[in-house]
């Protein structure tokens, strides 16, 4: 588990780009002595004279031997992303280079950074809540447009803001419901409970919509897994490459030819799906190492967000697509089923063949890339209904997620009080509790620092 580090008056020095050979690196060094470490090492001119948000071109030295040419960035506190005194040394990328002037900044006094603890920093001096610091490592990570702009929303503190109306709201009653309990004996009411009932109301169907959020969140998030199976030769290779529009997998008319799974990824309109080819599923076959695949490709059938049962037009029957459907949904899986070699066949006599099934199918001919694009259209709209409108709040966090959960749970229990006429105490105890569960997911209570470590843990070093 990551450490949460408090020691917050020394200066953190760490590589702030990807580590390898570039044309340009980034050391960035963040704390009180971070412009005065730098202007120890520049030999151009004196930084620490210089204003903030400022850039300087010059040499850096250190024990009279000259390291590089390179580019300062000053950031003084508080308008830094720390918070605190910044400085940003662009170096030219060799990674020798970048390694010696970090050297030479902790032989001067800094420190290595700990993972996250740039943005660990930025939080604790209020530069942003714990969900920003959050959506920080999700815009790092996003593999998406819908990704990139879930995470700019959260980071803008879209999410916050939500949340901050929510907790205004509360407070107002708590504050009135607690100056209730201090006049007890004078049996007054300040806080009018059919307002409180309306204001629980809106705040449960706000948090409802929340958490019916997440399915879609976790998607845009972390991508769609999506595994093809069917029997041997049904085209499965085939239709992986015509989804990628490339020779990715081995096609032949060998049964067998595919032994492990091949994983691709697909972006559709700005969702990553992660598309599987899998080995053939058949009952019996004396090939060792095809037995090995089969078993994985079952294993990557209960694994995937959705299937394709893929069957071939000619060979393939009904009673074969009832088998496999019956198999799918023994699984509780998500399926489209898929009727490819139309080509073959032709269409329309394919779709006279399966005319019994009682369940949408889809008609491709993949060897073709005929009506590829219409599977792939549907496998979207499996996972999203309509249009991605990322400047809605989406929950893409599994911790939001838990804490919205319990918040729902305590307005469940406010609202029983009310309809039950529970004593203001009570009420004040409800009411305190979502307050917690609200404040936890920004970081307005005091969090566990196992939990601040883990969350930060998880950032680059240089972050």
């Amino acid at each position: 588990m990551a450490a949460f580090f408090s020691n917050w008056n020394d200066t953190i020095v760490a590589l702030a780009t990807p580590p390898g050979i570039g044309a340009i690196g980034i050391i960035r060094l963040s704390g009180g002595d971070s412009i005065s470490i730098v202007n120890s090492l520049f030999a151009s001119k004196d930084l620490q004279q210089q204003p903030s948000h400022t850039i300087h071109v010059g040499t850096l030295k250190y024990k009279g031997v000259k390291l590089d040419e390179a580019v300062v960035s000053l950031f003084r506190a508080p308008a830094s992303y720390t918070g605190e005194n910044i400085a940003e040394i662009s170096c030219h990328g060799s990674p020798y280079i970048l390694q010696q002037v970090i050297n030479a900044c902790i032989e001067s006094g800094a420190r290595m950074a700990h993972p996250g603890e740039f943005t660990q920093r930025a939080f604790l001096n209020g530069k942003m809540d714990l969900a920003q610091a959050e959506a920080v490592a999700d815009l790092i990570a996003a593999h998406s447009f819908a990704a990139q702009q879930t995470a700019l929303k959260q980071l803008r503190g879209g999410f916050s803001s939500d949340l901050k109306y929510l907790r205004g709201k509360l407070i107002e009653f708590a504050a009135l419901i607690e100056l209730e309990l201090d006049f007890s004996q004078e049996d007054v009411e300040f806080a009018d409970r059919s307002q409180l009932a309306g204001l629980i109301a809106e705040l449960n169907e706000a948090v409802t919509h929340l958490l019916s959020s997440f399915r879609l969140g976790n998607v845009i998030k972390n991508g769609v897994s999506v595994a093809i199976i069917g029997s041997p030769n049904v085209g499965k290779s085939t239709l992986l490459n015509a989804l990628l529009n490339e020779d990715r997998a081995i096609v032949s008319d060998i049964a067998g030819t595919t032994r492990d799974t091949i994983e691709e990824s697909l972006n559709i309109h700005g969702i990553l799906f992660r598309i599987i080819d899998t080995a053939g599923i058949r009952e019996h076959t004396d090939d060792a190492i095809e037995q090995i695949g089969v078993g994985r490709s079952y294993e990557k059938m209960k694994q995937a967000d959705i299937i394709i049962g893929l069957f071939d037009a000619v060979k393939d029957d009904v009673q074969e697509v009832l088998e496999k459907k019956k198999l799918f949904d023994a699984e509780q899986l998500q399926y489209l089923l898929v009727i490819n070699k139309t080509d073959v066949l032709g269409e329309e006599t394919a779709r006279q063949k399966f005319s019994g099934l009682d369940h949408p199918l889809l008609f491709i001919a993949a060897k073709q890339k005929e009506q590829v694009r219409a599977l792939t259209q549907n496998l979207y709209e499996t996972v999203v209904s309509g249009t991605i409108n990322t400047e809605n709040t989406i929950i893409t966090n599994t911790r939001h997620y838990n804490a919205l959960q319990k918040i729902a749970g305590c307005l469940n229990d406010i609202k029983a009080g009310m309809d039950s006429n529970s004593p203001g105490d009570l009420l004040a105890l409800d009411i305190r509790r979502c307050l917690y569960y609200l404040g936890e997911i920004t970081g307005q209570v005091e969090m566990d620092r196992d939990i601040l470590g883990t969350i930060f843990g998880k950032f680059c070093i240089g972050k």
